[in-house]
C-alpha cells in the first residue's frame, strides 16, 4: 500500500486457527493478577458481555494509539482498539496521561520503518521522565514492522515492552498484563485464517462520515519487490456476511462512505458457506497470469460488491486495492460499477512500471501492453465518468533509463487522476532481496521519481482541467484546513474539491436553506483546477440518490 505522491505467527491458536511456524502455547487473555489488581481498585473485570466505554471505568489504563502507512494500518489501528476497549482499557489522545503507546506501524519501505525508529527515541525521553508515583509506561510496536523485525524491536535499547503482528491483536491483553509485571512480551504469528471477522472495529474519528471496512488480510501474489505476504500472511478473506453486518452498523451509525480494504480486494474468496466450495475458479484479465494455480470456490468479490451496495442507497461505496489480473473481460465487477450509482467510477490500477521487461523481473504478471490494453477496456466498459489511479516505483532492480522513459509515456498516455509513487526501497525476505541486486544509485532513484511525480502532476491537472464548468457531487468532509470560510470534500473520482461555506437551498425545494455540514452531498460546479485539487461553487444540497436521477 502506498501514500499519496507529495507526500502472528501467534502464540495461542484460537479455535480452526493454524499458526505458521513454532510457537510456545500460552493462555490468552488477562491473568489472575489482572483480576486481583483490578479487584484491590474496585473496578469490575473485563465482561465480553458488557464492555466498558471507554473512560467509564475510573482508574482504567488509558491507551494512545499512534498509526502509520497505509489504509489497512488505520483498520488495525480501529481493531486493536475494539479488543483494548472490550477488557477495560480507556482511550486518551493526549499522549502525557497514557499508560500505554501503542505504534502501529509499516514495513513497506525503509523510511517507514525510519520514522517509527526516530518515533522511539522521543517515547524513550518521555519513559525516562515519567514521575515514580505512576506505574511505568508501557510502549507496543505493532503491525508490519513488529513481524519483520521482532528481535531487533525487543533488544535494540530494550525500550519496547509489547510486539504484536498484524495477526495477534487478539492477544494484546495478555502480552500488555505481561509487560506489566516488568517483562517483555511478544506475539507474531501469523495464522492462515485470522480474519477478526467477529470484531466490530471502533472509529477513530469519532462523528467521521467515512470509513474503511476490511473484507481480507494477506496476500498471494509474491510480486518480488512486496514485503506484505511476509508481514501479513497468505490471503484469506471474511464472511461476506461480517461484512454486510459491520457495513450496516455504519450506515445506522451516519456513515456515508465506506471503502472495502485489502491487499487484492478482487481476489476476495468466501469460503463460509459449503454449498459454494465447489464454484470455478473465474478467469484472468486477458494477457495476464499469476505464481499460484487458480482457487476454485467461495463467493466471489462482484457478489459482495453487489450485496454491499444494496445496504444502503446514500452510502459511496469504494474498494482498494484491486490488481489488475482480477478484471477478466466478462467480470461483472466493471458492470456493477456502470449500473450502481452508489459504487464510485473509480478504479485503482496499480502498474509499477512501464517496462515490461521490469514488470517481468517484479513478477507482475503481465506486460506493457496488456496492462494498456485492460485500461482501455475499462474506459470503454464505463465511459466517460471513470477516475483512474496507480501506484509506480522508481529505480527498481536493474532498471534503465529506457525502462524509466516506458514509465514516463505510461504515465502521459493513460493520464491517471491520482498516483503514489515512490522510489524502489529494497526489503529484506523478499525475492527481489534473494534474486536481484539492487543497483539503481540513490540519486538516480531520487531523479527518475521527481521525473515520474512532475509527469504525473502535468496530466492529471490535464485531466482534471477537463472537469472546469461541471457540475460535481461532493461528499463534504469539513473544513477546508486551510480556511475556515471553505469547505473540503471529495467527487465520486476521489479528487479533493474545495468551495465556499454558504447558504445552500436544498434541491428537494423541501428543505430550508443552510450550511452544509460533513456527511451532506452538494452539488458544485468547477471552476479551477490543479493536479491534486478541484476548485468551485456550491450550486444546492441534495443526495446521492436524487443527484444520480438527474444524471
Amino acid at each position: 500500500a502506498a501514500a499519496r505522491t507529495g507526500a502472528s505467527r501467534r502464540a495461542r491458536c484460537g479455535p480452526g486457527q493454524r499458526p505458521v511456524g513454532r510457537g510456545v502455547a500460552l493462555p490468552a487473555g488477562p491473568d489472575l493478577r489482572h483480576f486481583l489488581r483490578a479487584a484491590a481498585a474496585g473496578q469490575p473485570g473485563p465482561s465480553p458481555e458488557l464492555p466498558p466505554e471507554p473512560g467509564s471505568t475510573p482508574g482504567a489504563p488509558k491507551v494512545y494509539l499512534e498509526t502509520y502507512g497505509c489504509q489497512m494500518n488505520v483498520n488495525d489501528t480501529e481493531i486493536a482498539w475494539a479488543i483494548l476497549q472490550k477488557n477495560g482499557y480507556a482511550r486518551t489522545k493526549e499522549l502525557d496521561e497514557a499508560d500505554v503507546v501503542l505504534l502501529v506501524t509499516c514495513s513497506v519501505r525503509d523510511k517507514a520503518e525510519q520514522a517509527i525508529w526516530n518515533r522511539l527515541q522521543h517515547l524513550k525521553a518521555l519513559k525516562a521522565r515519567r514521575p515514580q508515583a505512576r506505574a511505568p509506561l508501557r510502549i507496543g510496536i505493532l503491525g508490519c514492522m513488529a513481524e519483520r523485525l521482532k528481535e531487533e524491536i525487543l533488544h535494540r535499547e530494550k525500550l519496547v515492552d509489547v510486539v504484536a503482528g498484524p495477526d495477534a491483536y487478539r492477544d494484546l491483553p495478555r502480552l500488555l498484563a505481561v509487560a506489566e509485571s516488568g517483562q517483555q512480551a511478544a506475539n507474531v504469528l501469523l495464522s492462515l485464517d485470522e480474519t477478526y471477522a467477529d470484531v466490530l472495529p471502533v472509529q477513530t474519528s469519532a462523528g467521521g462520515r467515512t470509513a474503511f471496512v476490511s473484507i481480507m488480510r494477506g496476500c498471494d501474489n509474491m510480486c518480488s519487490y512486496c514485503i506484505v505476504p511476509f508481514t501479513r500472511g497468505r490471503e484469506r478473506s471474511r464472511p461476506i456476511a461480517s461484512i454486510l453486518q459491520e457495513v450496516r452498523m455504519l450506515s445506522d451509525q451516519g456513515v456515508k462512505e465506506v471503502t472495502l480494504l485489502g491487499q487484492n480486494v478482487n481476489s476476495f474468496r468466501d469460503l463460509s458457506e459449503v454449498q459454494f466450495q465447489s464454484v470455478a475458479a473465474p478467469g484472468l484479465s486477458r494477457g495476464f497470469s499469476t505464481v499460484y494455480k487458480a482457487k476454485q470456490g467461495g463467493l466471489r468479490f462482484a457478489h459482495l460488491l453487489d450485496q454491499v451496495s444494496r445496504i444502503d442507497p446514500e452510502m459511496r461505496i469504494r474498494f482498494t486495492s484491486p490488481h489488475p489480473k482480477d478484471f477478466p473481460d466478462e467480470a461483472s465487477v466493471l458492470q456493477l460499477i456502470q449500473e450502481r450509482h452508489n459504487i464510485c467510477k473509480q478504479l485503482h490500477l496499480p502498474a509499477q512500471s512501464g517496462s515490461t521487461r521490469v514488470l517481468e523481473a517484479m513478477r507482475r504478471g503481465y506486460t506493457r501492453e496488456a496492462y494498456l490494453e485492460l485500461v482501455h477496456h475499462v474506459r470503454d466498459s464505463i465511459p466517460g465518468v471513470l477516475s483512474l489511479s496507480s501506484d509506480f516505483i522508481a529505480g527498481f532492480c536493474g532498471e534503465t533509463e529506457e525502462d524509466h522513459q516506458q514509465t514516463v509515456s505510461l504515465l502521459r498516455e493513460v493520464r491517471y487522476n491520482v498516483g503514489f509513487l515512490f522510489a524502489y526501497s529494497m526489503r529484506q525476505k523478499t525475492r527481489a532481496h534473494h534474486r536481484l541486486q539492487d543497483d539503481v544509485p540513490a540519486d538516480v532513484k531520487k531523479r527518475r521519481l521527481e521525473q515520474l511525480i512532475a509527469t504525473f502532476r502535468e496530466e492529471a491537472a490535464r485531466a482534471n482541467a477537463a472537469l472546469v464548468g461541471q457540475a460535481q457531487l461532493v461528499l463534504v468532509e469539513g473544513p477546508s484546513k486551510r480556511s475556515a470560510s471553505e469547505l473540503c470534500g471529495r467527487n465520486d473520482g476521489n479528487i479533493k474539491v474545495i468551495f465556499p461555506d454558504a447558504e445552500l437551498e436544498d434541491a428537494a425545494e423541501c428543505g430550508t436553506p443552510g450550511r452544509a455540514q460533513p456527511g451532506d452531498y452538494v452539488m458544485v460546479k468547477v471552476t479551477s483546477a490543479s493536479s491534486q485539487t478541484l476548485r468551485g461553487v456550491p450550486l444546492c444540497r441534495t443526495t446521492l440518490s436524487r443527484a444520480a436521477a438527474s444524471h
